[in-house]
């Protein structure tokens, strides 16, 4: 598998991750779960990100 498409897979897979955290925090009330979702969504948002712009430049 090329890089960039790990990046991107990776990227996809850390954002399903964080949003599932994201909903648990909210529906048990837990503020810092919640937290840690938007943060692991956010990551792979910039990892997907990364992958698509290695594919752009050839690396």
């Amino acid at each position: 598998m090329k890089p960039s498409t790990h990046d991107k897979t990776e990227g996809k897979m850390h954002q399903a991750k964080g949003k599932i955290k994201e909903i648990v925090g909210k529906v048990i009330g837990n503020r810092e779960l919640e937290g840690e979702g938007k943060v692991e969504k956010m990551g792979g948002k910039i990892q997907e990100k990364l992958g698509q712009i290695e594919k752009v430049t050839g690396k």
